[in-house]
């Protein structure tokens, strides 16, 4: 007789096992975590395309095209000294290439009494300021220049002029020069010996990215949009860059050597240098500047803390001398141990375009010597006062 056993079956479940809710619950987790990925995505490509409608809806970002223009920045005291030698290097250019605006003290008025080229009349910015050398004044006024430049969307190179600078090349040359390259001319170097640095800048500036070198400068168009869209390290440099205790103008003394041991550092030879450090473009510089400066470099310890540019006078001018100027082919930064070879657009050139400073009578030297180009002296005869 055969017994069957049989097994009893149990009915389905009609609710999940653990392993489905697990499963479940981690594809919810995915699906959540990738949405928010998405959303996040959006979210700053939304504030990257809103910064950028920002940024190019400023004055000084509009769209150019057309023959671009250099404009020449002129730093003055008061009136430009050697307008007559600026006068004939403007006279062999096209007008169309070229654009000039003059920081001078707050009132002056260049006009047919205060010089003697009509190319610089009414030239001037009407809202300078000031100028106190070792204070951000001198980087307020050469923003307020850049501003009132970056207006016209024509100016695409942005060179700023001492007052007794001079061009070492014609027009057509300089022109030429600083088209060819995509890069602005900034000497920029790590400052190890000064001790300008102010420990209060930080976190703001930090010290490894603080530069020193000329204040003579040469921007891209990219670049002195960046100078005048600051509103963070200006603001440092105008807080902590500024002299301790004031000067006793009873005593006579070297004012600017006083002045320069106290403040905590030189603006106008730090900002833009530094600023371009930080906002990671040193890439895109050609890290020496166009204009060649003559330092009374004494070997004496105590003079050399009155350093100061040689003034070139009528002597110093010479064809021979202005052609060691010229064959001037790199530059050493004994600081860095570097050797800066003069390039433009990965050509071998001269290293400087300009230099400073010079007197009257040599930049009447370079004029009869037809350096900036031919010239009609008749065209200044209307005012020879």
């Amino acid at each position: 007789m055969m017994t069957t056993t049989m097994k009893k079956r149990l009915p389905p479940s009609s609710s999940p096992s653990i392993r489905q809710h697990f499963w479940l619950g981690l594809q919810l987790v995915l699906s959540l975590s990738v949405l928010v990925c998405v959303l996040a995505l959006f979210r700053l490509n939304s504030q990257s395309q809103s910064s950028a409608a920002a940024f190019s809806s400023l004055p000084w970002s509009s769209s150019f095209a057309g023959t671009p223009k250099i404009a020449f920045l002129f730093l003055a005291r008061s009136n430009l000294p050697l307008d007559f030698l600026w006068h004939a290097f403007f006279q062999n250019a096209e007008e169309g290439n070229y654009s000039i605006y003059i920081h001078s003290e707050p009132g002056f008025v260049f006009d047919e009494s205060t010089t003697r080229s009509a190319i610089f009349c009414g030239r001037q910015l009407n809202d300078s300021v000031k100028v106190a050398w070792g204070e951000s004044s001198m980087i307020e006024a050469e923003r307020l220049l850049l501003a009132t430049a970056l207006e016209d969307p024509a100016n695409q190179r942005f060179v700023l002029i001492s007052d007794s600078c001079v061009p070492l090349y014609n027009f057509s040359y300089i022109y030429s020069y600083l088209m060819s390259s995509s890069k602005s001319f900034v000497d920029s170097f790590l400052d190890k010996k000064e001790g300008r640095y102010n420990p209060k800048m930080s976190p703001v500036i930090p010290k490894d990215k603080w530069r020193k070198g000329s204040q003579w400068i040469t921007l891209v168009r990219k670049h002195a949009e960046v100078v005048i869209a600051d509103n963070v390290i200006f603001p440092a440099f105008k807080r902590y860059c500024k002299r301790q205790t004031a000067l006793d103008p009873g005593r006579k003394q070297n004012i600017k050597a006083a002045a320069q041991k106290q403040h905590d550092c030189i603006p106008d030879e730090h900002y833009v240098q530094t600023l371009l450090s930080m906002s990671g473009l040193e890439d895109e510089l050609e890290r020496r500047t166009l204009t060649y400066t003559s330092w009374n470099q004494s070997s004496n310890d105590k003079e050399k803390q009155n350093w100061h540019p040689m003034t070139f006078e009528y002597a110093d001018a010479s064809p021979q001398h202005i052609k060691k100027i010229r064959d001037i082919n790199h530059v050493y930064y004994e600081t860095e141990y570097r050797i800066e070879w003069c390039e433009c657009n990965a050509t071998f050139v001269p290293c400087f375009l300009f230099a400073r400073k010079f007197s009257r009578g040599a930049a009447v030297r370079l004029l009869n010597d037809g350096l900036v180009g031919p010239f009609d002296a008749s065209t200044l005869l209307f005012n020879s006062s």
